[in-house]
């Protein structure tokens, strides 16, 4: 028989995945009424709320590891979860279902994603990472915020001065009659489960490893950043099953934006952040390179089809088969 710390390890790893795949379900459903009811794209409302929410648990775990003097692993785990949103999040919701990514106009946000990708890569260069790297990684954050309010203002103003048409297709999954007090309990639901569950399955699966003798760096790299990405992953499978490519692909979008400016940004305001030189030459460029390969489903207009989750998912294995042998 196991010992009681295996059973709790595995019990723990359990139950977060089930709430966060429950949390991911509400977050979504809440996220795409939410943009119903003010008028705003779903997109959008991704791009804030449901990404913050989704962020919340790398913003937990950063914060902890520097106040528990591993700050190595704040910064391995946003790396490795931008890397995984983009790789492992879109992968494997394509390989149950194509999304419709084709539909999707993410061009601006895209475009600020690289941006912040370019400058926390740049920043890194200067390290270790401090308060003064944080106030400007905070700023790109007031920068982006302030577009999306921007183009959900303008969005409103255009819906205003449209006459309605009968044959628009209905968003599945969305109650335009649905009240605020049940959309809002969506949202507190989602936002409050997915932080819940990933720091469950974080402290289980980090007990785990650490009995396998796996370092703290590629704790942080892997296990750690793949547990803080399951709540992007339980929303973009729930979002691609309710065929929602823009929550899907805002999600992980903003997502990526929020790790790098807001989630470092406020990490490096509580100490300093060291930056591994193996970051400098490896990680830091993989996850630009994984950022890019959004191209063809941004300027193009592809459809993620199940091939293209295939190859995704592959390439994140083969990252992971590198960094574990390293």
């Amino acid at each position: 028989m196991l010992p009681d710390g295996p059973i709790l390890d595995w019990s723990m790893t359990i139950l977060g995945l089930f709430i966060l795949i429950l949390a991911g379900d509400a977050l979504v459903k809440g996220a795409v009424n939410l943009s119903l009811r003010l008028g705003v794209p779903a997109l959008i409302v991704s791009l804030t709320i449901v990404a913050f929410g989704t962020s919340a648990p790398e913003l937990l775990i950063s914060i902890k590891a520097i106040l528990d003097g591993v700050a190595g692993i704040a910064l391995g785990n946003v790396v490795g979860s931008n890397t995984a949103n983009i790789l492992l999040v879109l992968g494997v919701p394509a390989l149950i279902a194509t999304m419709h990514t084709s539909t999707c106009e993410t061009r601006r946000s895209y475009l600020q994603m690289i941006f912040a990708s370019v400058l926390f890569i740049a920043l890194c260069f200067f390290a270790p990472i401090t308060w003064w790297h944080g106030l400007i990684l905070l700023a790109g954050l007031s920068i982006m915020l302030g577009s999306a309010f921007r183009a959900a203002r303008a969005h409103r103003r255009d819906v205003a001065n449209e006459v309605p048409d009968e044959e628009d297709e209905e968003v599945e999954g969305a109650d335009p009659s649905m009240p605020g007090w049940r959309i809002a309990i969506y949202l507190v639901l989602g936002l409050a489960g997915l932080p819940l569950g990933a720091e469950l399955l974080i402290d289980g699966s980090i007990n785990i490893a650490r009995t396998f003798g796996l370092s703290e760096e590629v704790i942080g790299l892997t296990l750690v950043a793949i547990g803080t990405s399951l709540p992007e992953l339980a929303t973009t499978v729930m979002a691609a099953i309710r065929r929602q490519a823009d929550v899907a692909l805002g999600n992980v979008i903003g997502s990526n934006m929020f790790n790098l400016l807001a989630i470092i940004g406020v990490a490096s305001l509580v100490g300093p952040i060291p930056v591994d030189p193996k970051f400098l030459s490896f990680d830091l460029w993989v996850m630009l390179s994984a950022s890019l390969l959004l191209i063809p489903f941004v300027f193009l207009r592809r459809d993620i089809t199940r091939l293209w989750g295939a190859a995704l998912t592959a390439l994140y294995a083969a990252y992971l088969v590198i960094v574990l042998a390293s």
